[in-house]
Formats: C-alpha cells, sequence, structure tokens
C-alpha cells in the first residue's frame, strides 16, 4: 500500500503540481543564493578555467611514449582539478544509451509505481526509490528525487530491489557496473603509477576486485519553478574512491576550482569522473576531491547516473600512505575507517559549515 505522503514528499509530484514558488524548505542560504545564475547560460561561458577532457583511446597503447602522454593527462587532471570528461572510455555509445532510456523510462512511471520500490532510511533501507530528508540544522531539502543501488559485485547485489519496469533495466545496468568496474582497474593503475607505486597497489587499497561497491544513484531533477533559489545537490565532495557520471546532456554539474564555480560542459559520449575523499586520502592530499553541487532549471528535466567506487565500511583503515608521507609532506589525515570517514564528514556538516575534511 502506497501511503499519500510519501508520493506527495516526492519533489516529481511538487514540480508537477503547478506552484510557481517553491517552498521554504528548498530555499538556499543567502550567503549561497549570491552564485546561483541560470545554467545555460553559464555553461555557454567559456572563458576562465574549464574542466580538462582526458582522451582514453591511448591509455593501454603498445607505443610507450604514447601511452606515457594519455596517462600523464589523466594524473595532472588528478592532481588539479579532481574531475574530468573521460572521452574514449571503452564503454559503448549504446550501452549508455540503453542505460540512459532504461533510467529515464523507470523515472517515466507513475509515482504510485515507483514508490513500490521507496526506500526506508528510518529503518536503515537505504537502496530504492527516494527524496533527500532533512538532516541538518536548518532542515534544508534538495530538489531532486533519485533511486539508489549496488550494482556491483554481482554476490553484492539484491536484485528483488532493481526496477523490473522496463525490462531491460536489469540487463543494460549489470553491464555497464561491469564494464565501469574494468574501467575503474584502468584507471586505479595509472593513478597508482603516478604515485610511484605499484600498478595494483591503490586498487588493492580500496577492496580489490571482491569487496570494492559499485552504488549506482539515478538523481531526477524535475524542472524548478525557481531554479535561482534552489539546488538539486548542495554543495559536497564524494566519499567514494572514484565516482563516473552519465547524464542526459542537460547541464548541471558545478565544481569549485580556484576560488569560483565552474560550469562542467555537456561533452558527448564522455563519461564525468571524479577523485573521491577516499583517494585522496590514501594519496595524501595528491589527487583532489573537488567540492562539487548539482543545479536546476526551469525548461528541462535533467538525470544524472552517478556510480561511486566505495572501499569496504570496516574492513580497511583508510589513511595516506606511507610512501605519499614524508618530514616535508606529514599526513594530513587521521586513519578512519571509511564508515568512521562518513561519519566524520555528517558530525561537521551537522555543525554547520562545511569546513576543510
Amino acid at each position: 500500500m502506497v501511503s499519500s505522503d510519501s508520493v506527495n514528499s516526492r519533489v516529481e509530484t511538487l514540480a508537477g503540481s503547478g506552484i510557481s514558488t517553491i517552498p521554504k524548505e528548498y530555499i538556499r542560504p543567502k550567503d549561497e543564493l549570491v552564485n546561483i545564475g541560470d545554467i545555460f547560460e553559464q555553461e555557454k561561458n567559456n572563458e576562465g578555467p574549464q574542466v580538462p577532457t582526458i582522451d582514453l583511446k591511448e591509455i593501454e597503447s603498445d607505443n610507450e611514449k604514447v601511452r606515457a602522454k594519455c596517462r600523464e593527462e589523466l594524473k595532472k587532471a588528478a592532481v588539479d582539478w579532481g574531475v574530468m570528461h573521460l572521452v574514449n572510455h571503452g564503454i559503448s555509445d549504446e550501452l549508455m544509451d540503453k542505460v540512459r532510456k532504461a533510467g529515464k523510462a523507470f523515472f517515466d512511471l507513475p509515482i504510485e509505481l515507483k514508490e513500490k520500490y521507496a526506500n526506508d532510511q528510518a529503518s536503515g533501507k537505504i537502496q530504492g526509490y527516494g527524496s533527500k530528508l532533512a538532516n541538518n540544522a536548518s532542515g534544508q531539502l534538495e530538489w531532486e528525487d533519485y533511486f539508489f543501488h549496488c550494482v556491483y559485485p554481482e554476490d553484492k547485489r539484491d536484485l528483488s530491489i532493481w526496477p523490473q519496469t522496463p525490462a531491460d533495466y536489469i540487463e543494460a545496468t549489470a553491464e555497464y557496473a561491469k564494464q565501469l568496474r574494468e574501467l575503474a582497474t584502468k584507471v586505479l593503475k595509472v593513478l597508482s603509477l603516478g604515485l610511484g607505486l605499484d600498478e595494483g597497489r591503490l586498487e588493492k587499497e580500496v577492496g580489490g576486485l571482491e569487496e570494492l561497491l559499485l552504488q549506482m544513484k539515478i538523481n531526477y531533477y524535475p524542472k524548478c519553478p525557481q531554479p535561482e533559489l534552489a539546488l538539486g545537490v548542495e554543495a559536497h565532495t564524494d566519499v567514494s574512491a572514484l565516482t563516473f557520471i552519465l547524464h542526459n546532456m542537460v547541464p548541471g554539474l558545478q565544481l569549485f576550482y580556484e576560488g569560483k564555480w565552474v560550469t562542467a560542459k555537456c561533452v558527448p559520449n564522455s563519461i564525468v569522473m571524479h577523485i573521491g575523499d577516499t583517494l585522496e586520502i590514501l594519496s595524501n592530499g595528491k589527487y583532489k576531491s573537488i567540492l562539487h553541487r548539482g543545479m536546476v532549471n526551469k525548461e528541462k528535466v535533467r538525470i544524472s547516473w552517478a556510480v561511486f567506487c566505495e572501499p569496504p565500511k570496516e574492513k580497511i583503515i583508510l589513511k595516506p600512505l606511507p610512501e605519499t608521507v614524508s618530514e616535508e609532506e606529514p599526513a594530513m589525515f587521521p586513519p578512519r575507517t571509511f564508515a568512521e570517514h562518513i561519519q566524520h564528514k555528517l558530525f561537521r556538516k551537522s555543525q554547520g559549515a562545511l569546513l576543510p575534511k
């Protein structure tokens, strides 16, 4: 039985109700409002720094010089930005289109049908269909609904909570997750070598093939009547090792780079990749986990498919690797499990400011 309360708590319901002003819970604090603008205009801006595009075509080339150049560009983007558009990443346009079509088809279902997959955060059931619950002092809400589920490894998935409609959702999403996992290995190899480590080291440190979890969150941002007052996702850094993002070519991602918000362009057939806190910690800050946020607009629905590659919560102690620490560069982060790192971030957020990690 789907309750009217859960249906009415969805941003999609609110957006479709004909309102011209948004409820106060969605209005951002004054200090944030000064830099929220028109995302379509901001995407057209070619002045100033731009998120780098990294071509992975030669990442495993037999030509040592060509391979080294490709890998150096990837490392440089991880050091300077911590985010990049990946092209020629080895995942076919056809498969990415299937994933996008399947996810959109799920969100196109009537809300009553989507509610059958509702999560229940209060009881710890975090997988499934949901919306942000206020979890900070100001009771702030974000202009999005989402679907969250573990997609890899196969033995950690719970297919019973995956959408049964559309019919190809499971097949397309499972194959995409499998190929993303292979891409993660290639990237971790290059980033390991970039720190002067053995190529398999970072992969091992984040859990290896058995323990590194791939968690997919499909973010659905309905049209917003007052986009200049709201955010789809508030400013944050990802806790993951790596995050891979597909989107429906509607702009919305902004990165806080050199003291300013930079709007990511929509690069066809690309996958956006973020370095997360986990790699920032292991590299002792050499690789950056960049602050970013999701914008909304009044003209087009935006959908993104974020896959977070996360280490196991308790099994591994996250701390700067000994090879990244020296007298000149002491450890910047205390030892914590992944679970403790998440709690630490939630605690700091509850204190108000988004402070340095």
